[in-house]
């Protein structure tokens, strides 16, 4: 018993044992490294931001974006439905296309620019009486100009709204308007002649207007334009004795969006009217086109297509007939 003991190997203590265990352990651990984590995938391309594209600027009748040169409008003066006022009142909205055409039509053999018709339509109108709003005005409904602007547009026909504000001022009626002309056939047209100041009356004084004001007209109507993304905008300022604009010289002309013309509209004989024609010429602001009116009863003799263009210095862009 004793000799087969001395021949197996002696036992190892249970705390040797777990030591080696632990070790062995370790060594594989080593032999064997952990997998990494997945690489997070890639995160999308963010999207491009894209700026939509403005809608083409809308042509003007005759075609193009600016009014001047290269264009020459042919006009009916009047307020619809009182012949007293104008040619355009003499009869209604069809028949007045008619003429404006017909009128147009004897100008394009005289001159090698895009001759269009026109409607100049007397918007507010002058009035005797101060009316509810003390502005000796009478303002024209929105919804009675529409067809006529409507009809126009359809035939190529370009709109100029006339005002005659009384004691009122140009901007608070021309913001009347707005949706008008906000139109691209649509310009405005102001008259100082009836532009009173206060304790005038009309037919007593001849009315005037400051620079400033038109100016703050003409930058409302800029910014409109600009804003509806519209084809260059007539300003047309009436004229017939140099007073009738304060400190003219300082006008501002030079704003792209709108083209400014003088409208020399008085009336008499050829050689006043001439008279008239030169004085307005005299120390006028840069940057204007010229307009000339033909009076169909108090012309006397009223200049033909041909006489009218071949006035001087300059050539009239605008042509109306009252």
């Amino acid at each position: 018993m004793e000799g087969a003991a001395h021949g197996r190997s002696p036992a190892l203590p249970a705390s040797l044992l777990l030591v080696l265990a632990i070790v062995a352990g370790c060594a594989t651990g080593a032999a064997e490294p952990r997998a990494l984590p997945p690489a997070p995938a890639a995160a999308p391309d963010a999207p491009t931001a894209t700026t939509a594209a403005p809608p083409p600027v809308p042509e003007l009748p005759g075609g193009g974006t600016t009014l001047f040169p290269g264009r020459r409008m042919v006009a009916l003066y009047g307020r619809p439905g009182s012949a007293a006022m104008g040619v355009l009142g003499e009869q209604g909205i069809e028949r007045s296309v008619q003429r404006a055409q017909r009128l147009a039509q004897e100008y394009r053999p005289l001159t090698e620019d895009t001759v269009v018709p026109a409607f100049e339509i007397v918007t507010t109108v002058a009035s005797s009486s101060p009316g509810a709003d003390g502005d000796y005005s009478v303002e024209s409904r929105v919804a009675d100009l529409v067809p006529w602007v409507d009809a126009a547009a359809a035939a190529g026909i370009y709109v100029v709204l006339d005002l005659q504000p009384g004691r009122s001022d140009f901007l608070a009626q021309a913001k009347l308007y707005a949706d008008l002309l906000a139109r691209p056939n649509v310009g405005l047209a102001l008259d100082p002649e009836w532009r009173l100041g206060p304790g005038q009356m009309h037919r007593v004084q001849v009315g005037s207007v400051d620079a400033a004001e038109v100016d703050r007209v003409s930058g409302w109507l800029a910014d409109l334009t600009r804003d509806h993304g519209l084809p260059q905008k007539l300003l047309m300022l009436h004229q017939f004795r140099t007073a009738m604009i304060r400190n003219r010289a300082g006008l501002v002309t030079d704003r792209d969006e709108l083209s400014v013309v003088i409208h020399a509209d008085g009336f008499g004989t050829s050689a006043e009217k001439a008279e008239t024609w030169a004085a307005l010429h005299e120390a006028s602001p840069a940057g204007i086109t010229w307009g000339w009116k033909n009076f169909v009863d108090e012309d006397r003799p009223m200049y033909t297509p041909a006489q009218t263009l071949a006035v001087g210095p300059t050539t009239p862009a605008f042509v109306s007939y009252q």
